[in-house]
Parts: structure tokens; C-alpha cells; sequence
């Protein structure tokens, strides 16, 4: 953290407090967290099971790897709950919807129905 906030030019403690005090800013900061964790998750577990390649790369650190996974663990985790709570939510909001289009069109259908009914009972 501390590298990128020199980079963009800022005290490096500025984020945290932005993260405190702008919920759209910690939203975000959780989204990046959440993805960054699946992220070396995934890159941990492919080392792990295939090993490090010998190409004279950077070395991957696997145990500062963990570190991190540990450390950031519940965070993912309550991240993940958040955004498939808001998923079925909006899955609910969906189905609410389209079942008050369908109703809006089975009204307008029997009114439809009654009218033409009326104008059929005055010339029958």
C-alpha cells in the first residue's frame, strides 16, 4: 500500500481514512480485496500443485502467500455473502417485476375483454 500511495502521490495512511468515511470507497476497497484474495488464491494453488516455473522471474513468495489468504480470509468471506445476497435480491426484484407486468397485462386483457363484452351485448 504504502508503494502506491507514493506513487500517486498521497500520505499512505489517506486511503484508510477515506475507506472510513466513504461507504461507496470501502464497498470498493472490498470488491478489489475479495478479488485480489481470489486471485492469489488461485495463482497459490496452481504453484502448489505444479510448481514454480524456472523461468528467472520474480520468486513467488508461497509463504507470505498464505499470510495474506489468512489474514484477509473473513473479509473475502463476508465480501462473497454481501454480493450474493445482493444477487438474490435482485433476482427477487426481478421475479417482483415481471409478476407486476404480468398482472398489468391480465387486467388490461379482462378490460379488454369486458369492453368488446359490453359492445357485443348492445348489438346482440
Amino acid at each position: 500500500m504504502s508503494a502506491a500511495a507514493i506513487a500517486a502521490g498521497i500520505e499512505p495512511s489517506h486511503p484508510y481514512k477515506v475507506k472510513q468515511s466513504d461507504n461507496w470507497f470501502a464497498q470498493a476497497w472490498r470488491e478489489a480485496l475479495c478479488e485480489g484474495y481470489d486471485n492469489l488464491e488461485l495463482e497459490l494453488l496452481h504453484r502448489l500443485r505444479f510448481g514454480e516455473g524456472k523461468d528467472g522471474g520474480a520468486k513467488f513468495d508461497n509463504a507470505n502467500a498464505l499470510r495474506l489468504l489468512t489474514q484477509h480470509r473473513e473479509t473475502a468471506a463476508r465480501q462473497r455473502a454481501i454480493r450474493e445476497n445482493a444477487d438474490i435480491a435482485e433476482v427477487r426484484a426481478s421475479i417482483h417485476a415481471k409478476l407486476l407486468d404480468m398482472r398489468d397485462q391480465v387486467l388490461a386483457r379482462r378490460k379488454a375483454d369486458s369492453v368488446i363484452a359490453d359492445v357485443d351485448g348492445l348489438h346482440g
